[in-house]
């Protein structure tokens, strides 16, 4: 049994917060125009482990309202949850670097998100990846693609691992504390969105798709505390 441990008012050790539904039961309806064409799991056990988490979803989303050839018809929606957070592990800068590509630019993003009884203001951050060992001519070209993210953090967004940071380390009088990080990454057509491309699908996604894990999934913060 999990329990909270305090001390002078201060919880030394949390409780977790858990989902109010698996990620795995986002509703696929809600989401139109989008529709979900590939489910992925990860089967590598060492990848899993240094994922930190099991509840994820890494989805193929395909927006039937635009062209077949849109460089912003289809890409990767990766979301992740994390209950009981000592740490904020796997950002893009690091998972992709990693995997044998060089970051072209970063930059933080302000986006201003609307749907039916919905508006948010979401700080994200922008990535651009490229192959390592590609010239520059190259790297400006189609062989790069960019990467979206944000974190939620005990009810607030976050654009940094360390701003998410920041977030888990000020809530010292809580009982509970959690994240969930929300990818975007643009590498599933042949042609990849280039920055006002990815930030106007951004836009339009994450109004779809924040609304749904507001309601349906994250926890209520304060709820539990």
């Amino acid at each position: 049994m999990s329990f909270a441990i305090k001390k002078f008012g201060l919880y030394l050790k949390k409780e977790p917060m858990l989902l109010k539904k698996s990620l795995d039961l986002l509703d696929e309806q809600a989401l139109k125009p989008y529709v979900v064409v590939k489910k992925r799991k990860i089967k590598n056990k060492d990848i899993l482990d240094s994922l930190g988490t099991k509840d994820y979803i890494q989805w193929v989303l395909e927006d039937q309202s635009l062209p077949e050839n849109s460089p912003m018809r289809r890409f990767l929606l990766f979301v992740t949850y994390y209950s009981l957070p000592d740490r904020v592990p796997h950002v893009p800068e690091e998972c992709y670097t990693g995997g044998g590509y060089q970051r072209v630019t970063s930059e933080a993003i302000l986006l201003n998100l609307e749907g039916p009884d919905f508006k948010r203001d979401v700080p994200v951050r922008l990535l651009v990846f490229a192959k390592t060992g590609f010239t520059l001519k190259q790297m400006m070209a189609n062989t790069k693609f960019p990467v979206v993210y944000f974190f939620k953090v005990n009810g607030k967004y976050k654009n940094s691992r360390e701003d998410a940071r920041i977030a888990l380390n000020k809530n010292i009088f809580g009982k509970s504390s959690y994240f969930s990080k929300v990818e975007l990454v643009f590498n599933q057509k042949a042609t990849s969105p280039d920055r006002e491309e990815a930030i106007k699908a951004s836009k339009k996604v994450l109004s779809v798709v924040l609304p749904a894990l507001e309601a349906e999934h994250w926890p209520a913060w304060g709820e539990n505390e």
